[in-house]
């Protein structure tokens, strides 16, 4: 069980890492990244509920990743720094 939450702990750097290589593409992806939430809390949930342990941490897994990716979309300084190319 601690094993699980360690890597579940691990999704928090993996979300910041995702959003500071796709820091263009974060406004762009928001609706996208509110479907990924949406969908992996429904898969937590379901696969929870059937007992698919290992499953459901892994769409917990995404779901926090999507949602940090998410929050930093709207923060303009992050999103800022990214050089447009031509």
């Amino acid at each position: 069980m601690s094993l699980t939450i360690i890597i579940l702990a691990l999704a928090i750097p993996a979300g910041y890492l995702i959003a500071w290589l796709a820091r263009d593409e974060l406004v762009d992806g928001r609706k996208w990244f509110k479907i990924l939430i949406l969908i992996s809390a429904f898969l937590f949930g379901f696969f929870l509920l059937g007992e698919q342990i290992y499953i459901a941490w892994t769409g917990l897994f995404i779901l926090v990743a999507g949602f940090i990716s998410l929050t930093k979309s709207f923060n303009k300084k992050w999103t800022g720094k990214a050089k447009k190319k031509i």
